[in-house]
């Protein structure tokens, strides 16, 4: 047993190290350090006031028993049990409390965070509109006191139970035919408890008056039931257990239990009548019938302080009437949003990006990828990022190539937002082995990855200088079969370099390869919690993180950028969020995104910007809202954690953006509460909600039963602002109760202005964080996400062309659908990508839909869809608008019936307005396109598996032109009046 106290002990204090190790390689020790400590802390002294409690219970009650009790049938059985445990009495006396308060200090530990921010809490200089307390009150206070007073009714409720039963087993107490007896030390010693419980209750009582500020139903907060009622009698039921805590502390000396238990029923008869009897009558018989008039400044407080809790109160919100039919030039002014408008879905180019650029089988890129900008030729263009990371399915099995030689990925891949290659491919801004492009190249970043979202488990890296590298590092190029090798040069984990600490994390892995192996030398490091977001929760277990991290090349290196919130479910009046429900959309359901954990929360705030260096692991954290007071609390616990924004580089600012999971947080709350007219708020009347994904469902699918559409981000220029901003954006749509068919108009447009970086160091952009709402609820005829996407999939033109891009078993995937506030309305843009079937295919952009109004454009590319839609931005005039985005009539073919022309049953068998190569048969020209595209689309699935995409290319134009044709000889069929 000695033996194995030992080694348990060993094992954990060795796991103790280890952390030790690891947190003072990143210089946060005083995070482990002070949380740790805390639980210390309140673990002992949890521990000392249950276990002396109880024991002391106990041992009064034991010194106290009668000696001589009177013989009875009941008191010989308990004669017995007394026997029975008199040779572990003293075990007991002992090992009770002992195990309790063991339960009772690892649960107070549990609220560390709780006993920190009451300790080192700032204020909010705001204070709440009932008591007139600041919002730190509830926030910091109230929790903790809540905690406090919690523990120690649980400490004597259960001294309590110890006391009677002690009593009891030795005669203390007694059930005879007079009733019950008890002697004079039982009686006071069960008279001292109850006391202590009823005035704890009494606090108990006292402090439910400030929760009802934090209660959650149809509207948040304290409301007229609360305050006219609740409170007052809360009030009175605190009194009124202090006075019986008082009458049982008399009783105690006077030996009659007569008026504390009628104070006690006299209690409960009021907390039952006063506490939900009265509360309920006064709901029902005074409130029900004029609801309006006496909830509404209580309503009025819900909106207002939902709003400041959640950064909605400075929301700019603007009337917008969208027009519906398209005019020429009306982009004009949105020049910079239609240069910008993304046609890279980052959902669906993954695997062009691992056929294009993956180069080894040990390489991996994530199934989503990341939006970002850079500035390219003086110009800021959106980007669509990701990083090659390794993947340990591909590295040969062996614990040395696992662990040893396959250590990292390697480089950034880049490609522009809003423009693909002649083929659909993503045109590269950065690619390729060596790393090269216009983001940098091996001479100016750093573009080994060991740090990433897919990282192994733990890598041994490191050697002495001299010693030949054993990393596998990357091709020597893109075509060459040999590989280079590395050694990490970087301070990026704990030192294995001695026996004692491969031991140690011999145990914490489990492995003797890491004790054995030569391969682990002097200078050896080992890598671990190499994902970006479980470090930045290692080191700020405060922060909520948001479920998108994503790379950005800063000063040289690549980062990691995380954006953490502080949260709390205590501030005064303010609606709760599931964050989890929140959070998820389209993206989360497939697997794409991560939602936020399902915590309940009333206040957040984008707190921190962290960062992490995919070399060596480096982590920083940027105090990004220095006014938040949770911050500021955090911020006196671990002084040294954080820094100020200040010190963030210009570069690093550039690439700063508005964090998703908390726009998804505010959109929630917004489709609600954009509305601060209380009647209307009350009524429900003007509540929106975030639309169904139009990918995967349509106007006759229920809300409840799809996922949401995600935000976007998009580089665009709002209505009536002076330029262009990287924006996160969403639209709304009516709200609709659960089960009942959507209105799939729009009625608004939420923009996040996410350009943090003037290009000066350290110098926050004003205008970040700001959003802009677009309300277009008066316009009933504003075209919704899925009314536009219904639109496109109606269309005949469109239909008609998809179906030949099908040809050859190939799969038409529809991109993100984006909404956009340009031409004076609201226009959708959607890329269309076509997959082919074979095993290597990727997805590629062929044809570009946008709606604007009823109008559809459908091309190549997105110029010449808005042109098709705009009738030309050059200021020409559109023409018949329900001719645009419709393949022209030819002007000489013979007029279709109804229009003065005699019909003719077969074809002219010459048509001067045939294309060159046509035969003049309409029917003849459309079989002979038809079997054309057939066979590009088949050359191209064969270049495609042979990796030859230069004959991909010439195979796409070729369908192309087969398509065109294809068109063109339907179009005269139809005006010849055939089929």
């Amino acid at each position: 047993m000695v033996v194995a106290v030992i080694v348990i002990a060993f094992v954990y204090l060795s796991q103790v190290y280890a952390d030790v190790l690891w947190y003072n390689q990143l210089g946060f020790l005083e995070v482990f350090v002070t949380e740790n400590l805390t639980r210390i802390v309140l673990f002992v002294v949890a521990f000392l006031l249950m276990a002396a409690a109880v024991y002391f219970s106990l041992r009064i009650a034991f010194r106290n028993r009668p000696i001589y009790a009177p013989d009875s049938a009941i008191q010989d059985n308990l004669n017995r049990y007394q026997a029975q445990l008199e040779p572990i009495r003293r075990l007991l006396m002992l090992g009770i409390p002992v195990v309790l308060g063991a339960f009772a200090g690892t649960a107070a530990s549990s609220q560390w965070q709780q006993v920190l921010l009451f300790i080192n809490q700032e204020p909010f200089n705001r204070q709440d509109p009932e008591f007139g307390l600041d919002y730190a009150y509830y926030m910091f206070t109230l929790p903790f006191l809540n905690f406090v007073i919690g523990f120690l009714i649980s400490v004597v409720i259960i001294s309590a139970i110890a006391t009677v039963l002690t009593h009891y087993l030795y005669g203390g107490i007694r059930l005879e035919e007079k009733g019950l007896f008890t002697t004079k030390a039982a009686r006071v010693q069960i008279a001292v408890v109850a006391a202590l419980f009823l005035l704890l209750q009494g606090l108990n009582y006292w402090l439910d008056r400030y929760d009802t500020l934090l209660n959650q139903g149809t509207w948040a907060g304290a409301l007229y039931t609360d305050v006219n009622a609740v409170i007052p009698t809360k009030a009175i039921l605190a009194v009124a257990a202090v006075i019986v805590a008082a009458l049982f502390v008399a009783s105690a000396f006077v030996g009659r239990w007569r008026l504390p238990l009628i104070g006690t029923a006299m209690l409960i008869i009021t907390a039952l009548l006063a506490g939900g009897v009265y509360p309920s009558l006064v709901q029902r018989f005074q409130v029900r019938p004029s609801e309006l008039s006496l909830e509404e400044q209580y309503i009025e407080r819900n909106i207002q302080l939902t709003r400041e809790a959640y950064g909605l109160d400075q929301v700019d919100v603007a009337a917008y009437a969208p027009e519906s039919i398209p005019a020429a030039g009306a982009l004009g002014a949105d020049g910079e949003t239609t240069a910008n408008i993304r046609l890279l879905d980052p959902n669906l180019v993954s695997d062009a990006f691992s056929q294009l650029q993956q180069f080894r089988q040990y390489y991996q890129f994530p199934e989503t990828l990341n939006v970002d900008r850079y500035e390219i030729d003086g110009e800021v263009q959106d980007t669509v990022i990701a990083v090659r990371e390794l993947d340990t399915n591909g590295v040969p099995d062996g614990w040395v190539n696992e662990h040893v030689f396959y250590t990292h990925g390697y480089g950034v891949v880049a490609a522009a937002g809003s423009t693909v290659e002649p083929d659909g491919r993503p045109s590269f801004l950065q690619s390729g082995i060596p790393s090269t492009g216009v983001l940098g190249d091996e001479s100016t970043y750093e573009p080994r990855i060991y740090f990433g979202e897919d990282s192994p488990e733990y890598s041994v890296v490191g050697a002495p200088e001299g010693q030949a590298p054993a990393e596998i590092d990357r091709p020597q190029n893109e075509n060459s079969d040999a590989e280079s090798r590395t050694t990490f040069s970087g301070d990026g984990g704990p030192n294995v370099g001695n026996m004692f600490n491969r031991l140690v994390y011999a145990l914490k892995f489990q492995s003797t390869d890491l004790l054995l192996s030569n391969q682990v030398n002097s200078d050896s490091q080992i890598l671990y919690d190499r994902d970006p977001v479980d470090r930045i929760r290692k080191v700020a277990p405060y922060l909520t993180l948001d479920g998108n991290s994503y790379p950005a090349i800063v000063d040289g290196r690549v980062k990691w950028i995380i954006d953490g919130y502080t949260t709390s479910a205590n501030f005064p009046y303010s609606m709760q969020q599931e964050l989890e429900q929140a959070t998820q959309d389209a993206q989360t359901a497939e697997g794409l995104a991560t939602a936020l954990p399902a915590e309940r929360v009333n206040y957040i705030r984008n707190a921190v910007k962290a960062t992490v260096d995919a070399y060596d692991g480096s982590v920083t954290l940027y105090a990004w809202d220095d006014q938040d007071p949770v911050l500021k609390s955090w911020q006196n616990v671990y002084p040294t954690s954080l820094k100020p924004y200040s010190e963030m580089s210009a570069d690093l600012m550039a690439h700063v953006r508005y964090p998703e999971d908390l726009f998804k947080v505010q959109r929630e709350l917004l489709a609600r509460y954009h509305v601060t007219d209380t009647d209307a708020f009350y009524n429900n009347s003007e509540a929106w909600s975030v639309p169904a994904d139009p990918g995967e469902a349509s106007d006759s699918a229920t809300t409840a039963s799809t996922p949401r559409q995600p935000p976007f981000y998009l580089t665009l220029q709002m209505p009536d602002q002076e330029q262009a901003a990287f924006s996160l954006t969403t639209p709304f749509i009516p709200y609709v109760p659960v089960g009942q068919t959507p209105r799939n108009v729009l009625y608004g447009f939420l923009a996040a202005n996410g350009d943090a970086g003037t290009g000066e160091d350290g110098v926050k952009n004003e205008n970040y964080g700001k959003l802009t709402l677009l309300d277009s609820s008066g316009q009933d005829s504003v075209v919704g996400p899925g009314q536009a996407q219904n639109l496109f999939n109606s269309d005949t033109t469109v239909s008609q062309e998809l179906n030949l891009l099908r040809q050859g078993a190939s799969e038409v995937i529809n991109g993100n659908l984006l909404t956009l506030p340009i031409g004076g309305g609201i226009a959708y843009v959607q890329p269309v990508y076509v997959q082919s079937s074979g095993s290597s295919s990727f997805p590629v952009l062929r044809r570009v839909l946008v709606s604007f109004g009823e109008t559809v454009g459908f091309a190549p590319t997105l110029a010449e869809a808005l042109d098709q839609v705009f009738g030309g931005n050059s200021g020409a005039t559109t023409g018949d608008q329900d001719n645009v985005g419709e393949t022209p009539a030819d002007p000489a073919a013979p007029p279709v019936e109804g229009e003065g022309a005699t019909p003719s049953p077969t074809p002219a068998p010459t048509d001067p307005a045939a294309p060159d190569g046509a035969t003049g048969d309409p029917a003849a020209d459309l079989r002979a396109a038809l079997s054309d595209a057939n066979d590009a689309i088949e050359a191209g699935n064969a270049a495609l598996e042979a990796g030859d995409f230069a004959a991909y290319g010439q195979a796409q134009d070729r369908l192309e032109q087969a398509i065109q044709r294809a068109l063109d000889a339907e179009e005269r069929a139809a005006a010849a009046g055939g089929q």
